[in-house]
């Protein structure tokens, strides 16, 4: 289950304008869906159960818009094999054979839910493996995929902040159209994470909704979903450094139970255009650095 190579060409993409429009980048981390022989049989659900983890179709939505002049990042491999909206090492030890290293966090809410960065089940609560995997697997797949996935993102993130003196980050994802619990209430088409106003300027998701809005699209602010990983690691507005997590509801664009494309799919997508360029209005020197402006 090592054969990253082979199973993986390549891992991940950037698509770099060679003109950029603006300093916003698109990425997809969970629309992956090359899933290893090895992991499958390793597997006790099929792999439609492991699909259900993924947010399918999203790295489509968002392809074109590099032709405009935004950089796209998606990645190849699945989220139910290592998922790059975590931190580097959230392990749950129920899960592997072997010591795990020292430095692991084993005690987060994901971890406890068994979200993992090497996940434990899939989005709906089904358990993914037969038996306990080895932590060397597991360190492989954090080697190999998901540290090469994140230092590719730093050095757009800086290149963007460098030649700009700002930029954003826009985290794609979808959301299943109803939650697991029936006490939650019927989900918007879209949900704005900003971890609470802390991950970015609040023009952004203003902005967002606005544009979104406009459309006919229904909105939420941070419910169920504020931002995760890239998020919140990525944000921080005061160095002028802003990132947005964007969820869309599957019931918008595709068909949840067949996973296919559904007859709005081409619409959603241009709406994604709209939104991008809405974003590329902004005013720059409104983004920060805000340390500068309040010397």
């Amino acid at each position: 289950m090592t054969d990253f190579d082979g199973e993986f060409s390549p891992a991940f993409e950037i698509a770099e304008p060679a003109v950029w429009r603006a300093p916003i980048i698109f990425n997809s981390p969970h629309s992956g869906s090359v899933y290893p022989n090895a992991f499958l049989n390793a597997s006790r659900i099929d792999i439609e159960a492991l699909r259900r983890s993924e947010d399918s179709f999203m790295d489509e939505l968002i392809d074109g818009l590099g032709e405009r002049g935004f950089p796209v990042v998606r990645v190849h491999f699945p989220r139910s094999y290592v998922d790059v909206n975590r931190e580097p090492y959230e392990l749950d030890p129920r899960m592997f054979s072997g010591r795990l290293p020292s430095f692991a966090n084993t005690r987060s809410m994901r971890v406890a839910g068994g979200l993992g960065t090497i996940p434990r089940v899939v989005g709906d609560g089904q358990e993914i493996y037969r038996e306990r995997i080895h932590i060397d697997d597991a360190l492989g797949r954090i080697e190999a995929l998901y540290k090469p996935y994140h230092r590719a993102l730093r050095r757009l993130i800086n290149k963007a902040h460098q030649n700009f003196g700002t930029v954003i980050v826009v985290d794609c994802h979808s959301m299943p159209s109803v939650g697991i619990s029936r006490d939650e209430p019927r989900r918007p088409d879209i949900v704005i994470g900003d971890r609470y106003g802390t991950s970015c300027a609040s023009l952004i998701p203003d902005t967002i909704e606005e544009a979104l809005a406009a459309r006919g699209y229904t909105i939420g602010r941070n419910k169920p979903y504020a931002g995760g990983f890239i998020t919140e690691h990525y944000g921080n507005p005061a160095s002028g450094l802003h990132t947005v997590q964007v969820e869309l509801n599957r019931a918008i664009y595709m068909d949840e139970r067949l996973r296919q494309r559904s007859a709005r799919f081409a619409q959603v997508a241009a709406d994604f255009t709209l939104l991008a360029d809405a974003l590329a209005t902004i005013p720059l020197g409104d983004l920060g650095p805000f340390q500068a402006a309040a010397e």
